[in-house]
């Protein structure tokens, strides 16, 4: 009872501030996310969170669990190298249903296509040369389409400024990290123009053995500005070569990898194990390129025309090192697409958004088994190929939004979408559940058996998808905003989803996950205090997961609900404090025995609260100081909740000296308590699973301004 009346309290004490403070003055935020137009903050009618550009100095991201974890309601487990699994609003989804839960954009554009996303795919993002992060949390189907379930990753790219600047930083594990920018701005034309170019190159020996990686970003950006034509061209490319050192599993123990005198549920405490890598021929190849260029035409002082054309292009090779085959997996595909819309501000209170987005991707993937046939918990593995097959994808997707300032106070929105989405499998080896030349799996008591896994015959597939928006945002004072919003998401199957299945599953079952939210909060905006606070409701149905004998499940429900909680004071005119708190129940709403799945248990990695608060000091003009402390409570293993991880807090401290104007020096001590943690834990296939967490490390570097 306790534990349910914590948020209650925080959300009224919340309240209470923000009318005690209201005669301050207001700060001014303008959004980019959340609608098809830049929206003031204040007026927005759903929970962003935005991270700003001091915050993204300061940090001065290696990995996207370094700044995205600073946002309530955002917990990004990182593993190895720059592997991680996000969540937002969720549990940390892993297997097949993960990739689409969650969509990752630059400038508002897609860094995947819709059907051919990946868990890691955040890895791809320059968070540390951006201008600002913003985040939705709760689904945005209805303005970006499919995968947008949980939640949105927006990164804005660095606006060119004039100059050069460069920076290295050192860390343990011989990690060298390379950052450098360029810029040249002509406002001295009649037409504006600026150039920019970023870089950052890492090169990491790794906490654990034989799990080196380097990773390079590349990003280019034009813009254009004459009379009523404004153009923004960027291009991002993105390369990482990496050693890839798998999770510890306690079922290893007396394997030749490592030996451990720690319980199994404990065996993240010990630290000689976790330095260990189980899986040293295990890597992961990964290159990918992405172009787009945004349009503006100023029709007239109501009307404006944006166009966006995009390409974009994504290979990559590994191991799966987290499977018993330890296959390695090869795919890659290949976008072209155009996002449009028409906007028109019809009179004074009403505004209106139309527009379609369009996209053609071309996909290929293969997985191959290098190891002999294996038969192990009772599945047939084959040597040889087990996937080959290419996919043609086009989605189609009209949209209208309306904006309705109803008097000076209250105003509604709404939005509608349809998305189309018909991929053509091409199946280029035999099909069914034979190995690739059409013959029979061997199991333990050499009988002929199905092989595991299942290649559906050539075939054509199409979802169509319909979501919707409806909010509305009141404005107590000028301070002051309270909002509410219904919207529901969706996430088309992944091709893989349809492509590469299973022995036990059927061909052509499979939907689309569905969730629908409900959401309110209060929003407070005053010259020491920024606050929000939002409480949410969803209902998830098909969700797509992995069970716990390592079998796919189409057709789960789940529920997700929870009060989210951020915060900035300024204690003084040098002294701040932030924090952010999250509180959330995510739950199985169905019943599934043979997937360990019971009505009412919390789902699998699913930490029940999170939060972090960050003392920031600046002493002096040229000094900035930061202390940050990050929590993540218990949460459960598995399905059946019968194993269970502690939970851990981190202490960091951070601080920057601007020696002048060109020179500034930086030192980062991460993990200061030395905790012993794991980054990421589970229970799969009998075992205990675990990535260790990095201990206490230290970072030096510099930046210099040219």
């Amino acid at each position: 009872m306790r534990r349910a009346l914590f948020p209650i309290a925080i959300l009224t004490i919340a309240i209470q501030s923000t009318f005690v403070l209201a005669e301050q003055s207001p700060i001014e935020v303008i959004v980019v996310s959340g609608s098809h137009q830049k929206t003031n903050l204040m007026a927005l009618d759903s929970n962003i969170n935005r991270i700003d550009k001091d915050d993204i100095e300061r940090v001065n991201a290696a990995l996207a669990s370094d700044i995205l974890n600073r946002a309530s309601g955002v917990y990004v487990q990182a593993n190895n190298g720059v592997e991680n699994l996000p969540s937002l609003r969720s549990p940390i989804l892993t297997g097949p249903g993960a990739a689409g839960a969650f969509l990752f954009m630059q400038d508002s554009v897609a860094t995947r296509a819709a059907g051919f996303a990946n868990n890691n795919a955040l890895a791809e993002l320059n968070f540390a040369q951006a201008d600002a992060i913003e985040i939705i949390e709760g689904p945005s189907s209805a303005i970006y389409g499919s995968n947008a379930v949980h939640g949105v990753v927006n990164v804005l790219s660095l606006t060119p400024r004039d100059g050069a600047n460069v920076g290295i930083t050192f860390g343990p594990n011989d990690r060298v990290q390379f950052d450098g920018a360029l810029g040249q701005v002509d406002d001295q034309s009649s037409a504006q123009q600026k150039i920019g170019l970023n870089l950052q190159i890492i090169d990491d020996g790794g906490y654990q053995d034989d799990s080196s990686y380097t990773s390079s970003k590349l990003g280019l950006r034009h813009d254009y500005q004459r009379n009523k034509l404004t153009v923004s061209s960027t291009l991002s490319g993105f390369d990482l070569a990496q050693n890839t050192a798998g999770f510890i599993a306690s079922g290893d123990n007396g394997e030749g990898c490592f030996n451990s005198n720690y319980a199994p549920d404990a065996l993240y405490k010990d630290r000689s194990a976790m330095e260990k890598n189980c899986d040293t021929d295990a890597y992961r190849q990964w290159s990918s390129i992405r172009g787009a260029s945004h349009v503006s035409y100023q029709l007239s002082a109501d009307e404006q025309i944006n166009i966006t054309p995009y390409f974009r292009s994504n290979s990559m090779e590994f191991r799966q090192h987290y499977l018993p085959s330890r296959a390695i997996e090869e795919n890659s595909h290949y976008s072209l697409g155009v996002n449009t819309d028409y906007q028109w501000q019809v009179n004074d209170a009403l505004s209106l958004v139309a527009g379609a987005d369009i996209d053609w991707t071309q996909g290929k993937l293969t997985e191959t088994q290098q190891q002999a046939d294996m038969f192990s918990f009772g599945k047939a593995r084959q040597q040889g190929v087990h996937f080959d097959y290419n996919v043609d994808a086009t989605t189609i997707s009209p949209f209208i939004q309306l904006n309705w300032q109803y008097n000076q106070a209250l105003s509604f929105s709404s939005n509608l979408r349809f998305d189309s989405t018909e991929y053509r499998y091409d199946n280029l080896i035999a099909d069914g559940t034979t190995k690739a030349d059409g013959s029979s799996c061997i199991n333990s008591n050499a009988q002929a058996v199905d092989c595991l896994y299942q290649r559906p015959s050539d075939r054509h597939d199409r979802f169509n998808n319909t979501s919707a928006k409806i909010g509305a945002n009141y404005r107590l004072n000028d301070n002051v905003s309270i909002f509410t919003n219904w919207a529901n998401g969706f996430r088309a199957p992944q091709t893989t989803d349809l492509y590469r299945l299973q022995n036990q599953q059927s061909i052509g079952t499979i939907d689309s996950e569905e969730i629908n939210s409900v959401e309110g909060g209060i929003r407070g905006a005053f010259t020491n205090l920024q606050l929000q606070v939002t409480v949410y409701s969803m209902q998830k149905d098909n969700f797509f997961f992995r069970d716990d004998d390592g079998l796919n499940v189409t057709d789960g429900e789940t529920t997700h609900k929870g009060i989210e909680v951020n915060t900035t004071y300024q204690l003084l005119a040098n002294l701040s404090l932030s924090a952010n708190y999250a509180y959330a129940e995510h739950k199985y709403d169905f019943n599934r025995a043979s997937s360990g799945v019971v009505k009412g248990n919390d789902i699998d990695t699913a930490p029940r609260q999170q939060g972090n608060a960050r003392l920031n000091w600046q002493p002096t003009s040229h000094i900035d100081l930061e202390l940050e402390w990050q929590h993540i409570s218990s949460y459960y293993l598995d399905p059946a909740n019968a194993h269970e991880y502690a939970g851990h807090d981190l202490l960091n401290v951070r601080g920057q000296w601007h020696v002048n104007e060109r020179l500034s020096l930086n030192v980062k001590l991460e993990n200061i308590a030395d905790e012993k943690y794991a980054s990421r834990a589970d229970y799969a296939f009998g075992s205990y699973r675990y990535f260790g967490g990095q201990p206490r490390a230290v970072y030096v570097g510099a930046q210099y301004a040219f």
